[in-house]
């Protein structure tokens, strides 16, 4: 059976939820957070080392201002709820993408990421601001100014995911089978699952149907 280290998730259909409830994106988005605790309740279950969460993308800021100026207040909200029961439960906080938010949000970030940054229970990579082709630029630049030889170890090594495994399994919901500039270099041999349920009726029953389908796979990376 395949041992699962690492699942990646592309929290879809969060705005069209709220918009089917005959309420709003945002109550959508707001509905979406008991999802993701849920998700992280059941992956210390499980044992996960690593779950990455695609939070907001770098095409995100396309969306209406007041959308957006509600989702990071959300975001706030619920590191200042969350960030100390994350460490009594050893969660390690990670946040990968462009920090160019405002100064408090850049200022929770880093007091959330400091005061969990020993934890080894469960690390939490939550995508903020986040594009795989900017990540994947950014690190050609790092290992340039560097001056070291472009290769696969150092490309790895200079990853906003540096020293994390790479994703065993990808799960994205909301009906939509597209990557959407999602880790693109680290999914290369990921087992991918398209869910139609949009993200807050995702359930834990969904996920551990995911984790044990996974470890059924044969996985042959390029093997017979």
């Amino acid at each position: 059976m395949n041992p699962v280290k690492h699942v990646a998730i592309i929290m879809d259909g969060n705005g069209r939820w709220g918009i089917k409830k005959r309420k709003s994106r945002n109550y959508g988005h707001k509905q979406g957070l008991k999802t993701v605790e849920k998700i992280i309740v059941e992956s210390l279950k499980k044992n996960i080392k690593f779950l990455t969460l695609f939070a907001f993308s770098t095409e995100n800021w396309k969306r209406p201002k007041n959308e957006i100026k509600f989702l990071f207040s959300l975001l706030e909200s619920f590191l200042k709820k969350k960030i100390k029961d994350f460490h009594r439960q050893k969660i390690k906080l990670s946040v990968i993408g462009k920090k160019n938010f405002s100064n408090k949000l850049n200022n929770l970030i880093y007091k959330s990421e400091k005061l969990t940054s020993r934890n080894n229970k469960l690390q939490i990579n939550l995508a903020l601001n986040y594009g795989s082709k900017s990540e994947i630029v950014d690190t050609f630049n790092i290992i340039k100014k560097k001056g070291l030889k472009i290769s696969e170890k150092t490309i790895n090594k200079n990853l906003y995911t540096a020293n994390i495994p790479d994703p065993d399994i990808l799960i994205r919901t909301g009906n939509t089978n597209r990557l959407s500039n999602f880790l693109l270099w680290q999914i290369a041999y990921s087992e991918i699952f398209f869910e139609k349920k949009l993200w807050p009726d995702f359930n834990k029953k969904d996920y551990n149907r995911i984790i044990n389908n996974y470890k059924k796979i044969k996985r042959n990376f390029g093997n017979i």
